[in-house]
């Protein structure tokens, strides 16, 4: 049975997602950090949290089609 605190964290990391696609990251960013306050070891929050950090400093074009490009290693 999964607990209360993990459904929550699914349910901001889902709502998460949807603001990230939509290009949305700093509303995003919002939903993964506080996921990441209820899990701090949930490590798809912090993936895309540091996805939304950068996009918050060098957004992707306009036309973008959700896909997360590393510019380098």
């Amino acid at each position: 049975m999964i607990s209360e605190d993990k459904k929550r964290v699914l349910e901001l990391f889902a709502e998460g997602r949807k603001l990230y696609k939509l290009m949305r990251f700093s509303d995003a960013a919002d939903k993964f950090d506080e996921a990441l306050k209820i899990d701090p070891s949930d490590g798809p929050s912090k993936v895309y949290l540091d996805r939304c950090d950068h996009y918050a400093i060098d957004p992707p074009d306009e036309d973008w089609d959700g896909v997360f490009v590393m510019k380098h290693k």
